[in-house]
């Protein structure tokens, strides 16, 4: 009833309706189940869990079970990781060895989390570490003899080929590397990721294994194309999204329709994220800098308690926190004791930050997959939820205001 509360606004408050230029609805949609042959120990999780696997899942299982290389492109909240993960774990009990790549240290600790969680539920024993920059000297050596699934990231596996010898171990038994989060290994960044994977597959291929890889993007329009040209390799796509969702609704907001505003952008997000607070509605909020991630959430404070409302509520997210703090923060959004917070794009990955009712882009983040990949965060339930795009002064910001329909059309179409 948030949610309902929020737009009702939206078509009653002058102020509010002037500045909408579009609203799209995407309708809901219902679940797709299916059924597949599993080991006891996971039939054990999923029971705990609580969860029946979805028809891409089942599909992600088959061709990876069959020897496919895959690239899955199903929407935020579809459960990817638990698709690809079922089969390599299964691998993994028998002996063989994953690698798993993320482009950031939080989506690293985060997987960490899930896969420990199935150790516990499905009684087994994964062996998985985190080997990064942050891993302590004393723990690496074990890590290198002992663990069968390694979290890391671009930039340290980097580190770690030229010292391939010492982990002959590892590369010997490897089965399957996984790229989460696929979409952010474009351009410049893409093209050293990809000769960083040809090293890798060199060095597999030493000391005689050829390991199957697993692609995972919820934003991509070019899925088969880019696969092929970052790993080199030939890959199965699965798109159909077999998960429910319910209806969103996206609101491309214009502060300047008369040409001028009255408020600046910013002010106009922390509004907004003021408005939402005030009805319950749990809400994200992304903006271009770390300096506007704070000031937003200090304004949006200062309203709150000049309208006699807890402040405490909102907070700001950004890269420079303390990793305790930040995953403080993640767990008081998960838990629903923060109701908003300002973040830059450090949360636009699939952080498990749990079930939000709102997003608020403020500016256009630069490219349509960010944009789909920011809106995303909201809607990860069966609930309504909201998508407010806030629109920056600038030509090509205004032209989509002017022209929503080409831009919707894209932002649908790279889901």
């Amino acid at each position: 009833m948030s949610v309902e509360q929020v737009l009702r606004q939206f078509e009653l408050e002058r102020h509010l309706k002037q500045r909408v230029a579009y609203t799209k609805v995407i309708e809901e949609k219902k679940a797709c189940h299916c059924e597949i042959s599993l080991k006891e120990p996971f039939q054990r999780y999923l029971k705990a869990k609580g969860i029946r696997l979805y028809s891409h899942q089942c599909k992600v299982i088959e061709l990876l079970r069959a020897g496919k290389n895959v690239i899955i492109t199903t929407p935020t909240a579809s459960g990817k990781t638990l698709a690809f993960s079922l089969p390599v774990f299964e691998k993994v009990v028998e002996g063989a060895s994953a690698l798993y790549i993320y482009p950031t240290k939080a989506l690293t600790n985060d997987q960490l989390k899930f896969i420990k969680e199935v150790e516990e539920l499905a009684g087994l024993q994964l062996f998985p570490a985190i080997y990064d920059g942050d891993t302590p000297t004393s723990k690496r050596g074990e890590i290198r003899e002992k663990a069968r699934i390694v979290l890391t990231n671009p930039y340290e596996l980097h580190q770690v080929l030229p010292w391939h010898a010492k982990w002959q171990r590892f590369f010997k038994s490897v089965k399957f590397v996984v790229l989460d989060e696929a979409h952010r290994y474009r351009g410049v960044f893409g093209s050293n990721v990809a000769l960083l994977l040809r090293r890798l597959r060199r060095v597999c291929e030493r000391y005689g294994s050829n390991p199957q890889f697993v692609l995972s993007s919820a934003t991509l329009a070019n899925p088969l194309e880019f696969s092929k040209e970052l790993v080199g390799l030939d890959f199965e796509l699965v798109s159909e999204d077999g998960s429910p969702r319910g209806r969103k609704y996206f609101i491309l907001y214009n502060p300047y329709f008369d040409g001028k505003g009255t408020l600046s952008a910013h002010q106009e997000t922390a509004k907004l994220l003021e408005l939402f607070v005030k009805n319950g509605v749990h809400t994200l909020v992304f903006t271009v800098s770390r300096k506007m991630a704070e000031l937003i959430a200090r304004w949006t404070r200062q309203n709150l308690k000049a309208s006699n409302l807890p402040e405490h509520v909102v907070s700001s997210y950004r890269a420079g926190y303390l990793p305790e703090e930040r995953r403080q923060i993640e767990n008081a959004l998960k838990k629903g004791e923060l109701l908003g917070v300002v973040s830059t794009n450090a949360l636009e990955l699939g952080i498990d930050i749990g079930s939000l009712d709102a997003v608020i882009i403020s500016g256009y983040p630069g490219t349509v997959i960010s944009t789909w990949q920011q809106a995303g965060r909201a809607g990860r339930g069966l609930e309504q939820s909201l998508a407010v795009l806030v629109a920056f002064q600038n030509p090509l910001d205004q032209f989509f205001m002017r022209h929503p329909e080409a831009f919707l059309e894209n932002l649908t179409n790279t889901r």
